[in-house]
């Protein structure tokens, strides 16, 4: 089998495990994100001091959201993450690698532009019907990875979808029409240098 039917293959049968695993986060209970270890729990606020009461009419704030601490930073995965994207989970993929998953509200298209800029890949679409978009970025080592490092975005307004249901209860959006999952490149084995 020749190098490149070998990587047609592979991306095949990756591009199907992928889609099965975010069809499964869908359909299951939603997960809790792993504890992390050396990780303090977060400070417990102190009482407030006494105030004045407080003015007749409410302060009208500006909506800003609030950041995710538990979400992996563009550092951390070795990619950008799309601007308006919010976090919603992290699974174990297997040998020592992690994939993060983001909800958009951006249309497919437009994030297969972004992150065909950003990367400077063209990547590819490996399935039509729900459109899925593979941005390979690093060389996948069979024997020491469970996915190709890089960017996978998914249509979830296919076929008459309402979207990714947003696990977290009350947050906005409510479904998000597009998902996107990052792979980061595992870190090196302790004996490879």
């Amino acid at each position: 089998m020749s190098e490149a039917s070998h990587g047609r293959t592979v991306r095949g049968i990756l591009g199907v495990a992928v889609s099965a695993l975010m069809g499964t986060a869908v359909m299951g209970q939603t997960p809790q994100p792993f504890p992390r270890p050396n990780t303090a729990p977060p400070p417990t606020p102190s009482a407030p001091a006494p105030q004045a009461p407080p003015p007749a009419q409410p302060v009208a704030r500006p909506a800003v959201p609030a950041a995710d601490p538990g979400a992996p930073t563009e550092g951390a995965l070795g990619f950008p993450i799309y601007p308006a994207a919010k976090f919603i989970a992290s699974y174990e993929a297997g040998r020592a690698q992690r994939y993060h998953i983001f909800g958009a509200t951006a249309p497919f298209a437009d994030l297969v532009t972004y992150y065909r800029t950003v990367l400077e890949e063209r990547g590819d679409r490996v399935f039509e019907e729900p459109p899925t978009h593979m941005f390979e970025v690093g060389r996948f080592r069979e024997e020491t990875m469970a996915f190709p490092p890089g960017v996978t975005i998914k249509d979830w307004t296919s076929g008459g979808s309402a979207g990714y249901p947003n696990p977290k209860p009350g947050a906005q959006p409510a479904r998000f029409p597009t998902i996107i999952m990052i792979v980061p490149v595992p870190p090196p084995a302790p004996n490879q240098r």
